[in-house]
């Protein structure tokens, strides 16, 4: 027999705090926030088009999102075993690797976006 669903608000306050304890506890969700505020104010400061603040509001939850997935793969793979296995490391690199893909995918944008404006704002464009 299934369980009583929590409220919606519970479910939403649970996501919250995982999304707090992923920027609490690992380092690069919290390079990857640093990251994405950079982003921000170099888009104020550049004066980015709309559909380039939706590009990059997409890529930051794109590349947090599965950073978050990927410290519960790990979490997940640790709680099951702590010996090595080949199959708990597969799981752990390409969770891993699916971060890494966006977030060069994202740089790539990045300069896509920012280095003609960045190459007009110093005047050699």
């Amino acid at each position: 027999m299934a369980g009583k669903k929590n409220p919606l608000y519970k479910s939403f306050g649970y996501a919250f705090e995982g999304i707090f304890a992923g920027i609490r506890k690992e380092r690069n969700m919290k390079i990857h926030c640093a990251a994405a505020v950079l982003v921000v104010i170099a888009g104020a400061v550049l004066g980015i088009s709309t559909t380039e603040w939706c590009i990059c509001f997409l890529l930051f939850g794109l590349i947090m999102s599965l950073e978050l997935v990927n410290t519960a793969v790990e979490a997940v793979v640790d709680l099951v075993t702590e010996e090595k296995k080949p199959l708990a490391k597969l799981a752990k690199d390409t969770a891993a690797g699916a971060v890494l893909i966006a977030a060069i995918m994202a740089a790539v944008t990045g300069v896509i976006i920012f280095l003609p404006k960045l190459l007009a704002f110093a005047g050699l464009l």
